[in-house]
């Protein structure tokens, strides 16, 4: 009876490793596509026939235009990550400590857009900021990625909170430090694993979108992606995989630093949780 079952779960952990590797290969392999076809050397869209070149990731520190894109996106989502970060972190504090009735409805005001379109919070940010002067700015672009980023940011700092000690915080409040000094010289190192993987997740939101910049910057504000979606638009390239490329690696490369600093913030602070955000 036992030899069966053993069989069996056997059988079925095979089983769900089979599955689990084809969707990931599903999932990964199309993205995974596009590093060959970069290092094609002829102006056609084909994967590589023996023959490898850099060629077009030279046109792409050699054109104006990209590099124009790539320093405004760069801008942008540095400018979105300074003020996403510290305002989310405060929110994922104000939530995790809050004791009312308004708390889900907050914290539904501060997800939605995760669940809404991004078309539709595209729209919506353009007919805000048209009347105010805020499109075909660089201000508006930053504050439009800034509603978008934040959302990430309180979730994974509301994360690192969940494992924190809070009778640390009472130690120091209980030693005379004044509510000020408890948050920046004891809550906010404990958590900064944290409050940095949601810098790095605010800076990916940024610098990745796509749609609300088409609505909302102009033509000197054209980012990365909007460039690369004109390029497919009037003419493919292999500059555009190549662009992509690099956005594969600098994402996959921001997304292992913030696994990094989640499980680092997971081991250095074992201890008692605060409540869930959405309680």
């Amino acid at each position: 009876m036992s030899a069966c079952r053993s069989r069996s779960e056997r059988a079925g952990r095979a089983a769900l490793i089979g599955f689990s590797v084809l969707v990931f290969a599903f999932l990964v392999l199309p993205i995974l596509a596009v590093i060959p076809l970069s290092l094609n050397p002829t102006t056609f869209l084909v994967f590589p026939e023996g023959e490898f070149s850099l060629r077009w990731y030279r046109t792409l520190a050699e054109s104006p235009q990209w590099t124009h894109a790539f320093g405004n996106s760069l801008k942008i989502a540095v400018a979105t990550t300074l003020i996403a970060t510290p305002l989310g972190t405060l929110a994922a504090i104000g939530l995790a400590y809050m004791r009312s009735r308004a708390k889900t409805a907050i914290v539904a005001l501060i997800t939605a857009p995760l669940v809404v379109p991004v078309v539709v919070v595209a729209i919506a940010f353009y007919f805000l900021f048209a009347p105010l002067g805020l499109v075909n700015g660089s201000l508006g672009l930053i504050v439009a990625h800034t509603a978008l980023a934040v959302p990430f940011v309180v979730i994974v700092v509301h994360a690192a909170l969940r494992g924190l000690d809070t009778e640390l915080l009472r130690a120091a409040a209980s030693l005379g430090a004044p509510p000020l000094t408890v948050l920046l010289r004891v809550l906010v190192p404990l958590i900064a694993p944290g409050v940095a993987a949601g810098a790095v997740f605010a800076f990916m939101t940024s610098f990745d979108e796509t749609t609300v910049a088409l609505f909302i910057a102009g033509p000197e504000q054209r980012t990365l992606p909007i460039q690369m979606f004109e390029g497919v638009r009037e003419q493919i390239s292999p500059a555009i995989a190549a662009a992509a490329t690099l956005l594969i690696v600098a994402s996959t490369l921001l997304l292992g630093a913030a696994e990094l600093l989640r499980r680092r913030g997971e081991r250095i602070r074992p201890g008692s949780a605060p409540p869930d955000v959405g309680a």
